[in-house]
């Protein structure tokens, strides 16, 4: 089996992958981070979300 040298090419293209991949998970915490938020404050309950007969 041979040995193959790893080009340059692919040592960046896994730079900017995992700086690609560190972003979209900071993003996505953020929004998941928001959305605890604003669900544990209520602000998505209707307003009128008193029953009245």
């Amino acid at each position: 089996m041979a040995i193959h040298v790893e080009h340059e090419l692919h040592k960046r293209r896994l730079g900017r992958n995992v700086g690609l991949a560190l972003v979209l998970v900071f993003f996505i915490a953020i929004v998941f981070g928001l959305t605890v938020v604003k669900v544990t404050r209520g602000d998505y309950e209707p307003e009128n979300s008193v029953i009245q007969n």
